[in-house]
């Protein structure tokens, strides 16, 4: 039954990992605006999970981590849109972005189907596997594709901030989860 409840989330972040892993290994690469459109949507994405986190949890820890998932992906989404900007580049939506939506909007309904500790202990696993699996496109597809230097070096800026994510995620996993 815990595999179940998780399902919809799992299948979103398998899927993405899988799509970018055959996208590169088939040579198909993304331009720079499908680019910023992946990027884009996987912070707004993780803004989105955080929201509802504020709003339905009462856990100090999960509360933290909230508060900086939106603060630190709403600060990142302004440096690609500023960017995107500055270049003239208008970001590209494309059947990876769209689909990463389609899913997200099943995790979200997974999540708002929770409450108490078992809300907070999906949506905490659910920032772990998530940021794993954007640590892996970012480190693995997205910075090998960027053509442009500005974008290239926002993606690798971007890196460690998700690793520490992460690390942060696993931490308050660890407190919640046992």
């Amino acid at each position: 039954m815990k595999v179940l409840n998780r399902l919809p989330s799992l299948i979103a972040i398998l899927f993405f990992v899988l799509t970018l892993n055959t996208n590169a290994q088939n040579g198909e690469q993304f331009n720079d605006a499908e680019i910023a459109a992946i990027a884009v949507a996987a912070n707004d994405i993780d803004i989105k999970y955080a929201e509802i986190a504020k709003d339905k949890s009462s856990n100090k820890e999960i509360l933290n981590f909230a508060n900086t998932m939106v603060n630190d992906h709403t600060a990142v989404i302004n440096q690609a849109v500023e960017l995107v900007t500055k270049l003239g580049v208008e970001p590209q939506p494309n059947a990876l972005s769209k689909k990463l939506n389609e899913d997200a909007q099943k995790t979200r309904e997974m999540l708002q189907g929770k409450s108490g500790k078992a809300f907070d202990k999906a949506y905490i696993e659910n920032e772990v596997a998530y940021h794993k699996a954007v640590i892996n496109a970012v480190r693995n597809v997205l910075i090998p594709d960027t053509e442009n230097k500005e974008l290239k070096d926002l993606l690798e800026v971007v890196l460690p901030a998700l690793e520490t994510h992460l690390e942060h995620a696993e931490s308050v996993q660890k407190k919640i989860v046992g």
